[in-house]
């Protein structure tokens, strides 16, 4: 048992490592390990959403609402090394200026941002910006915990249901196929932070799986499976799918009260 949860520490510690930049030395390091990570992934998310929902707390104690949101997506932008956000730029870049497979990956590797790329990237950002202080104040700490969490079991079932389709590449470790057992436990972390919400959060489920749906029928059908950049880029497309639908949600709710 001891060996079974030194493993699964190690695990951990190795999806920390890649997606964020937490200080930590990793003793024996190896490239397999990273695959065997992915079903921690939504548990990272668990963490950076708990270190932007600690800074937003903090300074909504002495500064405006709108100026602790800022500060809680500059908290967790800083936290990850701004990795999904430079997904969604390259992945924009590429499928929006890439006429077939060959020339979106090349676009992809590019790492000059392009027109699509700065255009997807700011209005991603705004209109997550805007949807938190749009969520009730008391709401937005347990909403970032679950936006990030969820957004990055949208990213692993992307993995689970499709191909790597570089022949070499920073997320090509992470390719090989998860198990079932692998997705559950992810599935688990995922989801876990929706308990800090009411029934009617599921309707906000639904924007998130259409926005999954349509994402991952667009890369399957351009490229052929996923690039690193198409899991930041899941990532980002999701959050924000999730925080608007929480809003929609919400009113939906309110309306059929009323």
């Amino acid at each position: 048992m001891s060996v079974f949860i030194q493993n699964q520490w190690r695990y951990f510690c190795t999806a920390l490592v890649f997606f964020t930049r937490i200080p930590l030395h990793l003793n024996d390091f190896k490239e397999a390990d990273l695959n065997k990570a992915t079903r921690y992934f939504p548990l990272v998310g668990i963490i950076v959403g708990a270190i932007g929902a600690l800074v937003f707390w903090l300074a909504h104690h002495l500064l405006p609402l709108s100026i602790a949101v800022l500060l809680s997506m500059v908290a967790t932008i800083l936290l990850t090394g701004a990795f999904h956000e430079d997904g969604l730029a390259d992945a924009a870049d590429g499928l929006g200026g890439g006429l077939n497979k060959e020339q979106v990956l090349t676009i992809m590797m590019d790492s000059r941002i392009g027109s699509y790329g700065a255009i997807g990237l700011g209005l991603g950002l705004l209109i997550k910006f805007q949807a938190l202080t749009y969520v009730a104040v008391g709401l937005i700490p347990a909403t970032l915990i679950a936006g990030h969490a969820l957004s990055r079991l949208c990213a692993v079932l992307v993995m689970f249901t499709q191909s790597y389709v570089k022949a070499e590449g920073k997320s090509k470790p992470l390719a090989t196929q998860l198990d079932v057992g692998e997705l559950l436990l992810a599935t688990l972390f995922g989801l876990a932070p929706l308990c800090f919400f009411t029934w009617y959060v599921f309707i906000a489920l639904i924007s998130v799986a259409l926005v999954w749906w349509w994402f991952s029928a667009k890369i399957k059908r351009r490229i052929g499976g996923y690039t690193g950049d198409c899991l930041g880029a899941m990532q980002q497309l999701t959050e924000v799918a999730f925080y608007l639908g929480l809003l929609a949600s919400t009113s939906i709710v309110e309306s059929y009260i009323q």
